[in-house]
């Protein structure tokens, strides 16, 4: 095996590894503490190698934090339901610590992107966002999580295919290309009301199509920030 880079044996192991931290910290209640390093990667059963990359991934997906010093090790990570739902919603390929980067960095982008999308959509452009809009809707109620991130993720590259700076449509797309890329699929999350959750984006995302229709500035604004805060995702891979 070349150095750095793992086999497909170990990548394996290492998803098996993420999802048996994930089950750990999901099974005790936010802020408890799971063990050592040491600890949990005999109960995994991995190398060391391997059970820090199952490590990455289960930060990046949000389930566990470490602490380091005396009385430190793995946490289970203390979230919203909305922030839980961001990060577990997706299933990642061994790349979720990227995908994690990516979708903070998008998220961050997001506000200034929906700004200059209402500035800059024409009337085709409101009714392409509109379609989209519509297939986020049949997703929500055929509860299919895999359809309604598909429209989302095309909605928001409608919205950055008319901004005006080239270096801010090459960096959005970009972000949106890895997500997309490490996704492999939508999970449910049985706990949570998956429902609910998305037809909460829904709404956001269709009243901030029409106050984009509408040029409402304050009301875009307003909803940017609202629909930064509860994207939460692997900052999702989710999401998403």
């Amino acid at each position: 095996m070349t150095s750095g880079v793992m086999s497909d044996g170990s990548t394996s192991r290492a998803k098996i590894a993420a999802q048996r931290i994930a089950e750990l910290a999901r099974a005790v209640a936010p802020g408890s503490r799971l063990g050592t390093k040491t600890e949990l990667r005999e109960l995994c059963g991995v190398s060391v190698g391997t059970f820090n990359e199952a490590l990455r991934v289960a930060q990046a997906r949000g389930h566990v934090v470490v602490r380091p010093g005396p009385g430190g090790g793995l946490f289970a990570a203390e979230q919203s339901p909305m922030v839980r739902l961001g990060n577990s919603v997706l299933a990642l390929d061994s790349d979720a610590a990227s995908v994690a980067d990516a979708v903070r960095i998008r998220d961050a982008l997001d506000p200034l992107l929906i700004m200059d999308a209402a500035w800059h959509s024409s009337p085709v452009d409101i009714e392409r966002y509109r379609e989209q809009v519509v297939a986020m809707a049949d997703a929500v109620r055929g509860l299919d999580p895999d359809a309604f991130l598909r429209a989302n993720w095309r909605l928001h590259e409608l919205l950055a295919e008319v901004n005006p700076s080239a270096m801010l449509r090459s960096i959005y797309r970009g972000l949106l290309g890895i997500i997309q890329e490490h996704t492999l699929a939508v999970l449910p999350v049985e706990e949570l009301p998956l429902v609910e959750v998305m037809a909460e984006r829904y709404r956001i995302h269709a009243d901030l199509v029409e106050a984009i229709a509408d040029r409402r500035m304050e009301q875009v604004e307003r909803l940017a920030r609202e629909h930064s805060v509860k994207a939460g995702g692997v900052k999702t891979p989710g999401s998403k």
